[in-house]
């Protein structure tokens, strides 16, 4: 499925990553998460355009896998990438303030014992 995205000619597709694929138990509908590198902005047109390329994936995709019916194709932005960059942002911003704090408290004992 990658190679089929990678593929895509359309401008407003930009840098995406695809996360993981929910096939339904019937095979008939694929949800394939994506993560998309930008702002909220390029998110819109990226998932848009993607939107709009949803068909020309299907068929790409039919012609490469050989089963009775090939699945729709529905791409969904996978809104756990935001989770995570978050939680990695405050880890980084606690790791910040842990480092800060033992520099002070490092500076301090030194002019204690002096």
């Amino acid at each position: 499925m990658a190679r089929i995205v990678a593929q895509l000619k359309d401008p407003r597709v930009g840098f995406v990553t695809i996360t993981r694929v929910a096939l339904t138990a019937d095979l008939r509908t694929a949800r394939v998460f994506v993560g998309i590198l930008g702002d909220t902005t390029q998110h819109d047109k990226t998932l848009a355009g993607l939107l709009q390329a949803a068909g020309f994936v299907r068929r790409e995709l039919g012609r490469r896998i050989h089963i009775r019916h090939t699945p729709e194709v529905i791409f969904q932005y996978d809104a756990g990438l935001d989770a995570t960059d978050r939680v990695a942002r405050l880890l980084e911003e606690t790791r910040g303030a842990e480092q800060a704090s033992d520099a002070n408290s490092g500076s301090s004992d030194e002019e204690d014992e002096g």
